[in-house]
C-alpha cells in the first residue's frame, strides 16, 4: 500500500443510549405525520461540514414528541448516567424545581422536532442536576432520533443521532446540525464521476464505479488509492 493509501486508512474513523428507560418510553409513542458524552458533552471526534440550507422536512414535523417523558423518567436517565459514570447524584436547588415545572408544561405541548431539540438544549443550560446535565438531555435527543429516523441505514442514523446530541450539549451549532440532517436524509443515485465525501467530511473524492452488489468504488482527492464503501457511508459533495 502506498503512503497516501496508508494515510487514508489511518484517517478512516471507527465508528449509547440508556435503553432500559428510553425503549419503555419511546415505543409507546406514535407520531402524526454508549458511552457517556462527558460532563459537558464532549464530542466523539471529527468535524461536520457547514453550509446554509433550509430546514429538512423531519425537523418541521409537529407533534407532542416529549409527551411520554415525565420528569421522573428524566431523573431516571440522569441517575443511570451518574451510576455508570460514578458521579454523585443530586439536584441544583436553585434551578431544579423551575426546570421540572417547565418540563411538565412543555412536554404536553405540540412542538416541531427542531423546537423539541432546542428545548432539550435549554434544559441542559438550566443545569437542574449537579452532574451530567448535557448527557441527560442528549440521551433523550438520541432516543428520539433513533426512533424517528429509523428508516435510515445504521451509520447514517448514528451520525444524525450524534449530531443532535452534540447540538443539545452545545458542541455543535444549529446550522451545522441542520446541515448534517439534511445531508444524511437525502437519497442519492450514485454514478461514476459524482463528487462524494465521507459522512463527517474528512475525505473528499470522486466515484470511479458502482459494483454489482451496490458498493461504491471511489478515489479520495490527492491520492492514487481506491476505496470501496457502502453507499450509506458516503454523501454527495457539493
Amino acid at each position: 500500500m502506498s503512503l497516501a493509501g496508508a494515510r487514508v486508512m489511518v484517517r478512516s474513523r471507527q465508528e449509547g443510549l440508556i435503553w432500559a428507560v428510553a425503549k419503555r418510553l419511546l415505543y409507546g409513542y406514535s407520531m402524526s405525520d454508549e458511552t457517556a458524552i462527558g460532563p459537558a458533552g464532549a464530542p466523539d471526534g471529527g468535524r461536520y461540514s457547514r453550509r446554509g440550507r433550509g430546514q429538512p422536512a423531519p425537523l418541521q414535523s409537529r407533534a407532542k414528541f416529549l409527551q411520554n417523558w415525565s420528569w421522573v423518567s428524566v431523573t431516571q436517565i440522569h441517575d443511570g448516567l451518574c451510576e455508570r459514570g460514578r458521579a454523585q447524584r443530586g439536584i441544583n436547588t436553585e434551578t431544579h424545581a423551575p426546570a421540572a415545572e417547565e418540563w411538565e408544561k412543555r412536554r404536553a405541548s405540540e412542538l416541531t422536532l427542531l423546537e423539541t431539540f432546542q428545548f432539550l438544549k435549554s434544559c441542559h443550560r438550566k443545569a437542574p442536576f449537579l452532574f451530567f446535565n448535557g448527557n441527560t438531555f442528549a440521551e433523550i435527543g438520541r432516543a428520539l432520533a433513533t426512533a424517528l429516523f429509523s428508516d435510515l441505514k445504521f451509520r447514517r442514523r448514528k451520525e444524525v443521532s450524534s449530531a443532535i446530541a452534540h447540538f443539545i450539549t452545545g458542541v455543535l451549532d444549529q446550522e451545522s446540525m441542520i446541515e448534517v440532517i439534511s445531508t444524511l436524509t437525502e437519497s442519492a443515485d450514485w454514478k461514476p464521476g459524482d463528487p462524494v465525501k465521507t459522512l463527517r467530511g474528512s475525505l473528499h473524492g470522486k466515484i470511479l464505479r458502482i459494483l454489482e452488489d451496490g458498493k461504491v468504488v471511489w478515489r479520495p482527492d490527492g491520492t492514487g488509492s481506491e476505496l470501496t464503501s457502502m453507499p450509506e457511508s458516503l454523501c454527495r459533495d457539493t
